[in-house]
Order: structure tokens, then C-alpha cells, then sequence
């Protein structure tokens, strides 16, 4: 026999995706098919030897009940897609873990994916969880057009965005107050003597990015204060971009002395130039973040609640699917200003 043919004879047979179904189970019991299905489903007029003998069979086999028949019979699949904006983003755990809670006290399985902040990928993903027939969506959107969804909604998908609103069309959203906290931080940094007050914060499409720095801009205005361009920073949170602007806002005849970071992302790049710069400078950053309180001095930030974002919105989203919603509704959740040191540097000059 040539070398091939040997080499075919002796490959083993695939055991993955070859699930026992309910016909191995009643080949193997010596049943009915429905005498299974009886079993399976709990259902009455199977005796207790026969039972025994199909529970054996399943046992053996590692039979498990093929649920996806079951619930599309009563026009719902059980599950929920989560469309996250970054899965390595430590802001996303908590929100993700309580819309998981909820999701399965109301017996659904939550699918979960990232959109990397990529308006296609966040609609590729989004009708991928559509195509499997998710019942419903949370997502953080990447883009600003959602038009793609009306298809969707129409044929009865629920959707609740989160932490930044749909575009083009009218849908739930629950979002932290980051207008209103961005200008409570960089109030605090004027009210302990700073006037020349840097703002980094996210690329400026994004709603959050550009309401802080609104935020910002009413701080200073309503202190009378002018804001110069340098002052200002929007762009991607990678560190090098983020290290870049702090370093010029630091440098030059007449440097920041505090600086207002727009997320827990670009707070964590600033506090590590801080740290190789040898004048004190004051930090608020917006999101809290780990260790933020280890630090010396600790940072100072606008906390939010991820988690009461994700359940408000998981909350949300099954009150829409059990029908006891009407129209789409805003939600702001406040946002909590954390003291602890670095925030009340006062001026060195």
C-alpha cells in the first residue's frame, strides 16, 4: 500500500462537532425518539425503567438538550449581544459584569465582542449578533450612524446604547454626566488658585471626548478665564500622543501648572510625565482607575459608575422586550468628584 494510502487509513476520525443527537440516545436505550423527547423535556407517560435506560443512554453519550429549537418557538433566542468599544478597557468591566447579572436573572446568555473604536467594525459585529438572533443589543457605539439598525428595531431587536448616544435615529441611551463633571473638575482646579488649567482628552467625534472639553471651556469661561489653543489636546489615547501634548503643555515660557485628563487612559499617561518632571503640577483626571488611591500624591478624579451604566441600560433593555416601554429615553447618571491630593497642588508660580 503506498505511503499515502497508509497515512489516510490511520487518520483518526474527527470527534469535534459530532454531538450525540436524540436519535444516538434512543439507538442506544432501545426507545422511541419520542419516548426520548418525553424524557428530555420532563414530560409524563414514560415508565421508571425506561427512563432509567434513556437517562443511562444520555449519561454515556453526553447528550445535552439542543435548546436553540426550544426558544425560537417562542420567538426568543435567550441571548443579548454586548458591542463593547475596548474589551481590554478596565472601565468596561464592571459595565459588562452587570449587564451579564441581569441578563442572566432574566435567563439569557450575554455574547459579547469590541468594536475597537471602528465605526464598520461596530456595525459588522452589531448585525453579526443581529444574524444569530440575539434579542436584544447594549451598545457603546464607535460611530455616529446608526441607521443601519432601523431594520432591526423594526423586526422587534431591542436596543439601548451607552455612554454616548445613537446617531440618526432615536433610540434608549444611558450615559454619565460628563459635561457636568468635566466642569466640576476643572472648577475644583480654579478654586485652588490654578488659571493656566491643560485639557487631553479623546479624538473629538466622540460624544464623551467632546462634551468634557465643553465642560471645560464652561469652567473657564464661567471664571472668567481665556483659554489658549495650546491649552488644549484632543486626539487617540495612545501613550505616545498623550506624552507628546502633556510634554508641550509643561514646557515653554508659560507652562499649565494643572492638567485636566478626559479618561482613566490618558490620566495614567500623565501621571507617569508628571512623574519625570520636576515642578508640581495638579492632575484631575475623569474616571477613576486602580491604585489611583496608592498614588503620592493620589489622584484626584470624576468617577463614574460603569456598573450602574450597564445595569440601568441591561434593565432597560428587558423592559423593552417585556413591552412596558413606549418611547426612548435619555438617562444621565451624576458623576462623583473623588479629593485626594493631586487635585489640590496649588500653583508653584
Amino acid at each position: 500500500m503506498p505511503e499515502t494510502a497508509r497515512s489516510i487509513a490511520r487518520r483518526p476520525e474527527n470527534r469535534y462537532g459530532n454531538r450525540p443527537t436524540m436519535k444516538d440516545v434512543a439507538a442506544r436505550a432501545g426507545v422511541g425518539l419520542k419516548t426520548v423527547s418525553r424524557v428530555v423535556n420532563g414530560e409524563p407517560g414514560v415508565t421508571p425503567d425506561t427512563e432509567r435506560r434513556v437517562q443511562e443512554a444520555i449519561d454515556a453519550l453526553g447528550f445535552r438538550r439542543n435548546d436553540s429549537a426550544r426558544v425560537l418557538r417562542k420567538g426568543r433566542t435567550a441571548s443579548i449581544g454586548l458591542v463593547l468599544e475596548d474589551l481590554a478597557d478596565p472601565f468596561y468591566g464592571p459595565l459588562s459584569r452587570a449587564v451579564e447579572e441581569v441578563s442572566r436573572a432574566h435567563g439569557s446568555l450575554l455574547i459579547n465582542g469590541s468594536s475597537a473604536e471602528d465605526p464598520d467594525r461596530e456595525q459588522e459585529l452589531a448585525l453579526a449578533l443581529c444574524a444569530r438572533r440575539v434579542d436584544g443589543l447594549v451598545i457603546i457605539p464607535a460611530g455616529d450612524d446608526h441607521r443601519y439598525l432601523e431594520p432591526e428595531i423594526r423586526a422587534g431587536v431591542a436596543t439601548v446604547f451607552v455612554d454616548r448616544p445613537a446617531g440618526g435615529i432615536d433610540a434608549d441611551v444611558v450615559l454619565s454626566d460628563s459635561f457636568g463633571g468635566a466642569r466640576d473638575g476643572v472648577a475644583h482646579l480654579i478654586a485652588h488658585g490654578h488659571r493656566r488649567i491643560g485639557f487631553i482628552g479623546d479624538m473629538p467625534r466622540i460624544h464623551t471626548a467632546a462634551e468634557r472639553l465643553r465642560g471645560y471651556r464652561a469652567a473657564m469661561e464661567d471664571a472668567g478665564i481665556p483659554v489658549e489653543a495650546t491649552w488644549m489636546s484632543l486626539g487617540v489615547t495612545d501613550p505616545v500622543r498623550v506624552r507628546r501634548a502633556a510634554e508641550e503643555m509643561l514646557s515653554g515660557p508659560d507652562p499649565v501648572t494643572a492638567v485636566f485628563a478626559g479618561n482613566n487612559r490618558v490620566t495614567v499617561t500623565v501621571v507617569r510625565v508628571l512623574a519625570e518632571h520636576a515642578r508640581r503640577v495638579a492632575l484631575v483626571g475623569f474616571d477613576d482607575f486602580e491604585l489611583a488611591d496608592l498614588l503620592q500624591p493620589g489622584i484626584t478624579v470624576i468617577s463614574q459608575d460603569p456598573a450602574r451604566m450597564g445595569r440601568t441600560a441591561a434593565e432597560r433593555l428587558f423592559q423593552q422586550l417585556d413591552g412596558s416601554l413606549l418611547a426612548p429615553e435619555r438617562i444621565e447618571l451624576p458623576t462623583r468628584l473623588i479629593a485626594r491630593g493631586s487635585g489640590e497642588l496649588p500653583p508653584e508660580d
